[in-house]
């Protein structure tokens, strides 16, 4: 999978930007504060619909201006994809070839990206809705099927939610109620739970690749009832152990919506005992790792690495150019960038466009 080309119009601070890009390595550089890091959620963009910097889509167009857009053309081995998103003050639309799509699944079925940015060197001292989200985005771009699941729990879930805060809660709805989100869970834990062996399976390799370290990396998962064969037991009596507290907080206190990750080094949890660098590797090492879930090479996805090289020292940036001239294609930006054999595009303070 490829970015051939891309088009901004009064997307953030570029009233006008249009380049070509080349498989491998494309390096986005120039003076801080002239767009490079919007050039990447543009990107991202493309992916999931959404920007990872904001939740307000009418951020995004450019002031005194009433909309924004974003074209690119994308290729998955001989097929070409024309992808064209308008953002407005009253909304957004998207059109893959001319024909608009209404669910984010089908727009991530043709664009797959994986980002790294500055602030996922935190990822594992942060709040776990950060973890759970990356564990979500990572195993919807393997499996369309479980952004449905995952879509679905989430509506059963605000439906008990209203049931738990009503004034007199319908007992037998609620354990319908209950029922349906067990269901879903355990095809949503069933997934992550596999995702997360898959990923251990690969992550030192990768770490290894990026250090040369010969430590152990190890990725936990901590499902609220793990998924066996006797799930469905034991996730109805774990939700029959908190409905008291759950009627009486009026909120659902238990499920796949409050589970969490944790990542070790050496046996050692890297929040609580990690160096700042082995944190930043572990993220990284991360982010990189679903390319490598994917065995369809066509399907491979875009990396996007944001600003990720000033927090680095020159050998563990050596390493990781070496370590990413493998991938299909790649983005990095950042202010001076002196990268041999790549794709450079020079973002200039004057003009604001790439040459």
């Amino acid at each position: 999978m490829l970015i051939k080309k891309i088009t901004l119009k009064n997307f953030r601070n570029h009233t006008f930007l249009s380049f070509d890009f080349s498989r491998r390595l494309n390096i986005l550089s120039g003076p801080n504060a002239l767009g490079k890091t919007n050039v990447a959620e543009a990107i991202y963009y493309l992916s999931l619909g959404q920007s990872f910097r904001t939740d307000e889509d009418i951020t995004l167009i450019q002031k005194n201006e009433d909309r924004a857009e974003i074209e690119a053309v994308i290729t998955e081995g001989e097929l070409v994809r024309k992808i064209n998103v308008v953002i407005t003050k009253l909304g957004r639309t998207i059109a893959v070839n001319g024909k608009n799509i209404s669910k984010l699944s089908d727009l991530s079925k043709c664009v797959n990206v994986i980002l790294f940015q500055p602030k996922d060197v935190s990822l594992f001292k942060g709040p776990p809705r950060d973890r759970r989200h990356f564990l979500d985005i990572s195993i919807s771009k393997k499996s369309a099927i479980y952004l449905d699941y995952l879509s679905r729990y989430n509506k059963i879930l605000k439906q008990r939610n209203n049931l738990l805060k009503s004034d007199t809660v319908d007992e037998t709805l609620l354990e319908v109620t209950t029922e349906l989100m067990i269901k879903l869970a355990g095809s949503i834990i069933s997934y992550r739970q596999l995702y997360v062996k898959d990923n251990n399976d690969i992550l030192n390799k990768i770490t290894r690749s990026l250090t040369g370290d010969k430590g152990t990396f190890e990725l936990k998962y901590y499902p609220f009832v793990p998924y066996d064969a006797n799930f469905n037991e034991n996730a109805k009596n774990a939700f029959k152990k908190v409905e008291e507290g759950d009627l009486r907080r009026k909120q659902t206190s238990i499920g796949i919506h409050r589970e969490d990750l944790s990542i070790s080094h050496n046996g050692r949890d890297i929040a609580s005992f990690g160096s700042q660098s082995e944190n930043r590797i572990a993220a990284l090492a991360l982010k990189l790792s679903p390319y490598f879930l994917i065995t369809d090479k066509d399907k491979k996805p875009i990396v996007v690495l944001d600003d990720v090289m000033s927090e680095l020292d020159q050998r563990h940036q050596d390493s990781l150019i070496k370590f990413l001239r493998k991938f299909n294609q790649v983005f990095i930006t950042g202010t001076k960038l002196d990268i041999p054999n790549c794709n450079h595009l020079l973002i200039k303070p004057k003009t604001k466009e790439v040459i």
